[in-house]
């Protein structure tokens, strides 16, 4: 398959043809895998304190005719702690055990637990190839909500990578057509529920991503433009190209970042 690039006017500089890697079948379920792997490996473990609901001296004696013991009082047998006392007639109230009013919890989190989940290498190589072949797929594309742009996909010049002003980079982009796909990228929402109070109140939107030959000016002059994210071709991996499990990114190859791919063999 051939694709056009165009420079940052718009205008058709030459065609590449697109190595192997973009013909991989489209495989949405190895894609999911290969994002969750990804994400289990950023899970940080935690639990609760290890004397959560142990801290009331909670002691109570079974035995016949024990001062403070709970014999033939016909209660259950739950760790309490005395409240009040009137001579040898204590008033207890359970603590500790799982079930009481302050007590612990049965079965807390516990720092042992393994998030990690695995994949296969072949597997998520083949995901990855796959996610790279539905970024070319204006349906896909379309139907992960991005606005594109009707001459979609090209392949953008190599001189698109020494942009290093970001009012030249969003000027670009709007000529090639991102206008209404920048605009969708930059609103954003408040969270529902308590991730507000959370250090998370703002929800944004995926921009497009534009992966690159190597680091470049692009990628630091790019930074503040909301939604969008710029990557090195032998750094991509799945859940850049599909966010949210959702393969179907809007991605703007470089055409040097195309011929590194099928130079070097990336990705078999």
């Amino acid at each position: 398959m051939k694709l056009s690039i165009l420079d940052a006017s718009k205008n058709k500089t030459g065609e590449i043809e697109l190595p192997w890697q973009f013909s991989e079948e489209f495989r949405q379920d190895l894609i999911q895998r290969a994002v969750l792997a990804m994400q289990s490996h950023k899970r940080q473990a935690y639990s609760s304190s290890s004397e959560a609901g142990k801290r009331a001296s909670a002691k109570l004696s079974r035995r016949r005719r024990d001062y403070r013991g709970s014999y033939g009082f016909g209660i259950s047998r739950v760790p309490r702690k005395i409240l009040s006392r009137r001579g040898t007639r204590m008033n207890w109230v359970g603590a500790f055990a799982p079930g009481t009013v302050g007590g612990r919890r049965a079965h807390p989190p516990k720092t042992e637990r393994i998030w990690w989940k695995k994949i296969n290498e072949k597997e998520r190589l083949k995901a990855l190839r796959s996610a790279i072949a539905a970024t070319i797929s204006k349906d896909i594309v379309a139907g992960h909500g991005h606005s594109v742009p009707v001459n979609y996909p090209f392949v953008l010049d190599e001189k698109f990578e020494l942009l290093d002003k970001t009012a030249r980079i969003i000027a670009a982009l709007r000529v090639l057509g991102l206008g209404s796909e920048l605009s969708r990228a930059g609103e954003k929402k408040v969270r529902a529920g308590k991730g507000k109070s959370r250090g998370r109140k703002y929800r944004r939107k995926k921009g497009p991503l534009i992966v690159v030959s190597k680091k470049c000016s692009l990628s630091q002059a790019a930074a503040n433009i909301p939604g969008i994210d710029v990557v090195e071709v032998e750094s991509l991996n799945a859940e850049l190209l599909a966010p949210g499990a959702k393969p179907g990114r809007l991605t703007l190859w470089t055409s040097q970042a195309v011929s590194i791919m099928k130079n070097k063999n990336l990705f078999r």
